[in-house]
């Protein structure tokens, strides 16, 4: 089933572990970290779960994020059916953003695809088609719901993923949205194992602006649960 993806794909798969488990059709998870809204804006914990379904590709990820101790805003990111939505609430009752449309759904969709390596065995959906680039890159576009995307994955000579790039839309909700660079990084030996899954378990997430770097989040997963 690897033979048909580039070589550094198959030794990341390799090295995660799939090899004689069956496909992982779903991924449950727990994350914790920080987050900010906007550049120079304060740093914001969160406390998240996301279900992740591998066929057909779909995620939701609940959260509630804390602006300060007597405060919380409970945050959802769903991509299910090729749709995306964004839905933000002030004491998970009043509504402050509920985004939708075409840059959501494109959006959405790339988040899926940089998010399998929490599923490597995703990396085998037919909704994605793998190119190599060099030793240690592949380019993956995926396919699905009328939508076309892509994004390339960076490997270390180990096997490790280290990186994935993508143009996504940078939506503010002041400005038109913008393609622009959006990078997720895995923290320098960030790797542990799950149910006998090696995955990168620390990730950093920032958006290439002309105005300059914007790091936004930073995330640990906690718990992983595959086919429950």
């Amino acid at each position: 089933m690897l033979q048909h993806l580039p070589e550094p794909v198959q030794l990341w798969l390799k090295n995660s572990g799939i090899i004689g488990k069956k496909i992982f059709q779903t991924v449950q998870l727990t994350q914790t970290g920080e987050m900010m809204t906007k550049p120079g804006a304060n740093w914001m914990t969160f406390k998240a779960t996301q279900s992740i379904t591998n066929d057909p590709p779909a995620f939701i990820w609940k959260a509630k994020i804390f602006p300060s101790p007597l405060l919380f805003i409970s945050g959802t990111d769903k991509y299910e059916q090729g749709r995306g939505n964004m839905l933000i609430k002030i004491y998970g009752l009043l509504p402050l953003v509920n985004a939708k449309g075409s840059e959501i759904d494109h959006g959405t969709m790339l988040r899926w695809l940089a998010e399998i390596c929490w599923c490597p065995s995703s990396a085998l959906s037919e909704y994605i088609h793998w190119e190599q680039l060099d030793k240690l890159s592949a380019k993956a576009t995926i396919s699905y719901g009328g939508i076309t995307d892509s994004g390339v994955f960076y490997f270390d000579p180990n096997g490790d993923l280290i990186c994935f790039e993508a143009m996504r839309y940078y939506v503010t909700g002041r400005k038109k949205p913008s393609l622009e660079k959006w990078i997720v990084k895995t923290k320098p030996g960030a790797y542990k194992e799950f149910e006998g899954i090696r995955i990168p378990y620390k990730s950093v997430v920032t958006w290439k602006l002309k105005e300059g770097d914007f790091t936004w989040l930073e995330m640990e997963i906690t718990h992983v649960e595959y086919n429950k």
